[in-house]
């Protein structure tokens, strides 16, 4: 909890003594008030931990005891005010609200269940400050308000007839996008070649505020800017001729644009090299790794997944020179949760939530922050075709709602898994592996644009296809 001491003011007696930081706060403390100061989080923690229990307790009662619930009790007032000829539809009513409460309590466990995750981490690892509890504080108050406010029922009545009438209103779940099975090819598209109207196998792509399009176009040993809807790109990074000069790149597999400085950054995987390219320079990030997809956070910090030691690792911006964190794998290749087996494209969510294709054991996996092993979300059954397995998975993107959509790439296939559930559903592809308009052939690189069409680097195929969502 405590950084480096030196002689300061305590915060609690103001004397002048070795003092230590809290990292919570950014108070310091002598030692004494050190430990008084923690003593005061492990009670503040006990509470909540109080507080959760009783909330479990709430949760058991309302799935056990349905009937008691407010809602049930409004339209058992009602049913007795009225006349018999309306107590079957006071029951229909009641079947209704039964079934969205069990719903709503379902998903309301879960989200229950993560923050008891969330909490035997904070006790097991004993790392925790005034950040930590004041957020699962908040996360307790808004799942509390769901329990005791469900936002997707409600109960509306009818007044202007000599009987009340009385219905129930379901809020309609969030409708889940669909896409033009044929698709737009909006790079690319002219045959595996170097002129800069084509592509030779690439990769991983970006899409920027304008529709550009980078293309990491792997073959050709470049990184090209395709312009919203140009016929032909233009060279940004390398050439058509490998080397490991400054200026070249040897097989790049992902480019991503740091918009805050303009830059371009590369893994220069051929070269195990991650570089910088701002204001015509060039700059080698981190040296000696066999790098494979990249990410950047809310917060700037870098994501590089390393297929050599089947892990992924996090670099602060501007702190290039040490060796990182490992945020995901560094346990070995294996199958286990805690291992990697040749990571590929990753993903950052709001909460630094890391996603990962990993492609050799047919799976993408979920690490929370700061977790010991992940959460496999999509996949995990073998290498198959079958809708709850997976071939080869390459590109991965997340959406608001929480889906995951991963590049299929030996089923020719976009897929969309919902976490928690046993199989995906097929969003574009799956119709073999030819070069038509509604096919792919060994999808890579996925990105959606600000509109939410979906773009598609389709890797033999050496197009981009661009997927127009269906409104």
């Amino acid at each position: 909890m405590a950084m480096a001491n030196n002689k300061r003011k305590c915060f609690t007696c103001h004397r002048e003594n070795n003092t230590y930081t809290c990292e919570g706060c950014s108070k310091r403390f002598c030692l004494v008030h050190l430990n008084e100061h923690e003593q005061k989080f492990n009670e503040e923690l006990s509470h909540i931990i109080n507080d959760y229990n009783e909330f479990k307790e709430r949760i058991n009662e309302q799935k056990q005891n349905p009937h008691n619930h407010s809602l049930i009790k409004q339209i058992d007032q009602w049913g007795i005010k009225s006349i018999e000829i309306i107590q079957q539809k006071a029951q229909d009513c009641r079947q209704v609200v039964i079934e969205s409460l069990q719903t709503c309590i379902n998903d309301i466990e879960k989200k229950f269940n993560d923050l008891t995750e969330q909490i035997k981490q904070l006790q097991k690892e004993n790392d925790f400050n005034e950040i930590n509890l004041n957020r699962l504080t908040n996360q307790l108050i808004e799942i509390t308000q769901e329990l005791n406010n469900p936002s997707n029922i409600s109960i509306q009545q009818d007044s202007q007839s000599v009987i009340d009438d009385i219905s129930i209103i379901l809020l309609k779940k969030p409708k889940f996008n669909k896409w033009k099975q044929n698709a737009i090819t909006v790079a690319g598209g002219n045959g595996e070649g170097q002129q800069l109207n084509q592509l030779h196998h690439p990769l991983g792509i970006f899409i920027n505020e304008k529709k550009n399009i980078f293309i990491a176009d792997c073959w050709n040993h470049r990184i090209v800017e395709w312009e919203y809807s140009e016929n032909e790109g233009q060279i940004i990074v390398g050439g058509n001729i490998q080397g490991n000069r400054m200026d070249k790149l040897r097989s790049p597999t992902n480019v991503i644009v740091d918009q805050r400085n303009h830059s371009f950054i590369v893994a220069d995987c051929g070269n195990r090299r991650v570089i910088q390219w701002m204001n015509q320079k060039q700059e080698i990030l981190i040296p000696d790794i066999a790098c494979y997809g990249l990410a950047m956070d809310k917060n700037g910090f870098l994501y590089v997944s390393d297929v050599g030691k089947n892990e992924v690792r996090r670099w602060k911006m501007g702190e290039y020179n040490n060796e990182g964190i490992v945020v995901a794998g560094g346990n070995g290749q294996g199958n286990q949760l805690n291992q990697l087996n040749s990571p590929a494209f990753i993903f950052i969510d709001e909460d630094q939530s890391i996603y990962v294709s990993d492609q050799n054991n047919h799976r993408v996996m979920k690490w929370r922050k700061g977790a010991k092993e992940g959460t496999v979300v999509a996949g995990g059954n073998g290498k198959g075709e079958n809708l709850n397995q997976l071939s080869s998975p390459d590109g991965v993107v997340v959406d608001h709602l929480g889906q995951i959509y991963v590049a299929d790439f030996g089923n020719d296939r976009v897929i969309r898994w919902c976490e928690g559930k046993e199989e995906g559903e097929i969003v574009v592809g799956g119709n073999g592996e030819e070069n038509q308009l509604n096919q792919l052939n060994g999808p890579c690189g996925l990105s959606f644009d600000g509109e939410g069409n979906l773009y598609v680097a389709d890797y033999s195929a050496h197009r981009i296809q661009k997927f127009e969502i269906i409104l």
